[in-house]
């Protein structure tokens, strides 16, 4: 009867008012009736305000996706700023740039990323292929590499990468955004590529300005002879690790209790990590830890000591160490590494921190961590898993956080009122009269012809005003003016914005002078 009457009003037009006397007479029945009947009103009353009311139209939800965002021009202008300054690193250490699809087969990226997997968006069968949106970019270039068969490349990539994660807008956490990676793929001698990739980590963040960084490196190696040395049963390696890598959001009191409690780790052995995973300093700490009675015992440890020895004597050639820690508390939770890995966190005051404490529980330090803003390390092992013959490409790589880099950018600049150029307009053409339209586009043509970027008004006859206070607006820094006394003497009056100075320059030299103006800009 209840379905019949939900029928009867949406069938039959009884919404909104010509319903209410049925459901009133409806009230008599017995209580629980009556609640059913109140249901299905709100359920009524909810499709009713959905479909838009009597009209008939549809009410559309004006939002974004959870955990996305749109960007408007300005944060686009400082969004570009960015990606140049990373561009520009990668091409001056010689990569060249690759593309892939935004969606993989679901096998290839299944069980590359440990207990992250359950982040990663699966697609509905859309004709026989499982398919999934890709998670990160490291993935789909072992399964670039293994596909046609490269052995050797240095690539860089950008492009969107997808993850089901509870999103922290205001902390550049999102479900769709960028990443910036850089790839070393190839048999090359120990540590010389490693280092390089943390050299460029350490120029683009020196480029940008963020305020202090630093960069903390640890090996796999280390932390699985480390694992095994405190009694860690092998089968719980990488959850264990999984539950090191909340180190840097959590206080140790907090992961030990998540390693006994929650991964069934003894007491024993989680003391015994926590001795190790407080330590941090460079080369001096890997030589006292060659000479540890414990970590020696291990030669998976003994071998990653040694290469972070090496590492941390090209990174002095390079000259970076002081922004670089040798850190044991640096996890990074991904399956695929197998060597060196590294996290670049920036530490400035007055920014919110990651958390209140410090890792080992005590109060945090008056410079604080605001998360990390590039991250890496070597998978050796990766591209053979895709390779039918199993053969291996050993790869080292870097990911540069492009959307927290860019939030804290975007905070930089509301909090200094910087006007951001969202154009790169250099020249306004601008008429002092009515009726030069014609006069005004055969000028703007003649400046597109020469690669001048140049704008006109939309109107036929735009007051003199107007366009210069586009110009001061829009921070366009000249502006070139036709009258009719201009046009009988073959001159344009150039207009600086900024200064106000016009000079009259003869139409054959306009470019020539716009070029010499712009260029001492």
């Amino acid at each position: 009867m209840l379905g019949m009457f939900c029928v009867l009003c949406s069938g039959s037009g009884l919404m909104g008012f010509r319903a209410a006397p049925l459901v009133r007479s409806l009230h008599s029945f017995p209580g629980i009736i009556v609640a059913q009947i109140d249901e299905e009103v709100a359920k009524l009353l909810e499709l009713k305000a959905q479909i838009g009311g009597d009209n008939g139209k549809h009410q559309f939800v004006l939002k974004t996706a959870k955990g996305t965002r749109d960007y408007n021009p300005k944060q686009m202008a400082v969004r570009e700023r960015v990606f140049s300054t990373i561009i520009g690193c990668f091409k001056r250490h010689g990569a060249e740039t690759i593309d892939t699809p935004v969606f993989e087969l679901k096998e290839t990226l299944t069980g590359k990323y440990g207990e992250d997997s359950k982040l990663i968006y699966d697609l509905k069968d859309q004709g026989g292929e499982l398919l999934s949106l890709r998670y990160d970019l490291t993935v789909p270039f072992a399964r670039y590499l293994a596909m046609n068969k490269i052995t050797n490349i240095k690539r860089y990539h950008i492009a969107k990468v997808y993850r089901r994660d509870n999103p922290a807008m205001t902390r550049g956490r999102y479900r769709e955004f960028y990443q910036c990676d850089f790839d070393i793929a190839g048999q090359y001698d120990a540590m010389i590529p490693d280092a390089e990739c943390l050299k460029i980590v350490y120029e683009i963040l020196s480029g940008l300005d963020l305020g202090d960084f630093r960069i903390k490196v640890n090996d796999r190696r280390i932390l699985d002879g480390m694992f095994a040395v405190c009694g860690v049963p092998d089968d719980k390696f990488r959850t264990i690790c999984s539950t090191v890598d909340k180190l840097d959001k959590m206080p140790w009191e907090d992961v030990r209790k998540e390693m006994v409690n929650e991964k069934g780790l003894s007491e024993e052995a989680a003391d015994q990590i926590g001795d190790y995973v407080s330590l941090q300093g460079g080369m001096d700490l890997a030589e006292r830890l060659l000479q540890d009675q414990k970590m020696s015992r291990s030669k998976q440890a003994c071998a990653g000591l040694s290469d972070i020895k090496l590492l941390f004597t090209y990174l002095q050639l390079f000259q970076v160490t002081d922004k670089v820690v040798f850190d044991l508390s640096l996890a990074r939770g991904l399956d695929y590494y197998t060597g060196i890995i590294y996290e670049a966190v920036l530490t400035q005051a007055g920014v919110a921190p990651v958390s209140t404490e410090a890792q080992n529980g005590a109060p945090a330090e008056e410079s604080v961590s605001v998360g990390s803003v590039a991250g890496g390390g070597r998978y050796d092992g990766l591209v053979g898993m895709f390779d039918p013959k199993g053969r291996k490409v050993p790869c080292v790589g870097v990911s540069i956080g492009i959307e927290r880099i860019f939030s804290i950018m975007e905070q930089k600049a509301e909090a200094s009122a910087e006007k951001v150029r969202t154009t790169e307009v250099q020249v306004m053409v601008a008429s002092a009269q009515k009726n030069l339209l014609e006069e005004r586009l055969q000028l703007v043509t003649e400046l597109w012809n020469a690669g001048i970027k140049a704008e006109v008004m939309y109107k036929k006859n735009p007051k003199l005003l107007s366009q210069l206070q586009h110009c001061e607006e829009s921070g366009i820094p000249l502006v070139a003016i036709l009258g009719e006394q201009e046009l009988k003497d073959g001159v344009v009056k150039l207009r600086v914005v900024a200064s106000r100075e016009e000079v009259d320059v003869s139409r054959a030299a306009l470019i020539e002078e716009i070029r010499r103006r712009t260029s001492e800009a």
